[in-house]
């Protein structure tokens, strides 16, 4: 997982991306917060997978009906036992408040509304605002790729009639306005309105807070228990977090007679690459992920020693808020963690997934991520879908888009826009046949 983002770490997406703009060291060193780091592929080691299609009691799984009800429960609770953490369900008191109920937008190409979701019936508690594009002229509901983000809508878009936002400042756990800032560029949503598909996008700071102590500035204090301070070691991690606020944003789009809410797309990088998968895993009315660089944690294998490892994630000063408790568990004993990678991929099937990522990013370790994509395997074609059909890394530039989709860009940590350009033609092939 990267460190957190900077002014220095020019990022634009739907054009423009990490590797494009000063992207993000890829750590070079050979320790991180004291941690050895192995990226000498010889020195990986040996290791054995989990098999997804075997249940817990030892049976293997042969069909579809097996997998749906016995197995995906079984691994979705290992997940959340021992990685991300258990989060709730939809908040009975949430509300949607459309203030901008569709104005014309971006040179008439656009019809743009903005929603704030109430997460409790407290308006003013936790909120999110969740800004969305709909084709000008859509005769019908249109498929919509929902971007996670880094920065408030009023900085992620070229467009002056969005709300104001606040983002985190971390040091001084507070919201600040996010006016004047522009580290992480814009998203230029109009190739995908040009070809049918709505943009929205949500600041993953509306939901929980990116920082060491910031359960009690975000949505997670809702459901603290009486004495509690903290999550309990099977709880939600601020990932976790990330996931069911991108859920309630979907609970949102379902209501949107523009969208047609059975062709959602969802796409986050770096440490939200990892949010969007466990959502799309989670919340199986997702129809489609697309995670770009999400690396440990997220679509590497774990059990590879190459790279970012449970280790570096959970070491004290660094990410161990954005995961369960338990997850710690395992730094020094990842072969006993009872799920990996391939398992968070498989638990999208049958619907598809991307996993986007830079042939420079050794921190991230691509090949982890291809290997995990290839592990997966089995479970897409126990539904008739077709897999990676190779276990042989592509050279850089040479997606693999079937059901299971790989995209390896020349570069490092991040999108560049040939990336964009694949995500658009990833979604009308599967959404628009």
């Amino acid at each position: 997982m990267r460190l957190p983002f900077s002014s220095t770490a020019v990022v634009s997406a739907l054009l423009t991306g990490f590797a494009a703009h000063g992207q993000i060291a890829d750590y070079p060193s050979d320790k991180v917060a004291g941690i050895p780091v192995n990226y000498t592929e010889a020195l990986v080691g040996t290791y054995t997978l989990p098999d997804p299609l075997v249940l817990a009691n030892g049976k293997p799984v042969r069909d579809v009906k097996t997998w749906n009800e016995k197995r995906r429960p079984e691994i979705l609770r290992l997940f959340e036992e021992n990685e991300y953490g258990r989060m709730p369900g939809r908040p009975a008191g949430m509300s949607f408040d459309v203030f901008d109920k569709g104005t014309p937008a971006l040179d008439g190409k656009a019809i743009r509304r903005q929603v704030t979701v109430f997460f409790s019936k407290d308006k003013n508690g936790p909120k999110m605002d969740l800004l969305l594009y709909l084709p000008a002229g859509a005769q019908k509901p249109v498929p919509v790729l929902l971007n996670i983000w880094f920065t408030a809508n009023s900085l992620s878009v070229d467009d002056p009639g969005i709300k104001p936002g606040e983002i985190w400042n971390a040091r001084e756990k507070k919201r600040v306005p996010a006016a004047g800032g522009r580290a992480f560029g814009r998203l230029l949503v109009a190739k995908f309105l040009a070809e049918g598909i709505g943009v929205a996008t949500v600041y993953y700071g509306d939901i929980d807070p990116d920082f060491l102590g910031g359960v009690p500035f975000g949505v997670r204090q809702l459901y603290l228990k009486p004495g509690q301070t903290e999550p309990a070691p099977d709880e939600w991690g601020a990932i976790s977090a990330w996931a069911w606020g991108l859920s309630r944003a979907l609970d949102y789009l379902e209501t949107d007679k523009g969208v047609d809410a059975k062709k959602v797309a969802v796409t986050g990088v770096s440490r939200l690459g990892k949010t969007v998968i466990w959502a799309g895993a989670h919340d199986p009315r997702f129809g489609m992920v697309i995670a770009s660089c999400g690396g440990e944690g997220g679509a590497a294998l774990s059990r590879r020693n190459y790279g970012e490892t449970i280790a570096h994630l959970v070491e004290p000063t660094r990410y161990p808020y954005q995961f369960a408790a338990n997850y710690a568990k395992y730094a020094n004993h990842v072969d006993q963690l009872p799920v990996d990678a391939h398992m968070l991929v498989a638990l999208m099937a049958p619907r598809p997934v991307l996993l986007q990522t830079g042939n420079t990013d050794k921190w991230s370790d691509p090949k982890g991520e291809f290997l995990a994509a290839v592990a997966a395997g089995p479970v897409y074609r126990l539904f008739g879908k077709e897999d990676l059909g190779t276990d042989q890394v592509p050279r850089a530039g040479q997606p693999i888009l079937h059901a299971i989709g790989y995209l390896m860009h020349e570069g490092g940590h991040g999108m560049v826009p040939s990336d964009w350009d694949v995500y658009l033609q990833f979604m009308k092939m599967h959404f628009q046949p």
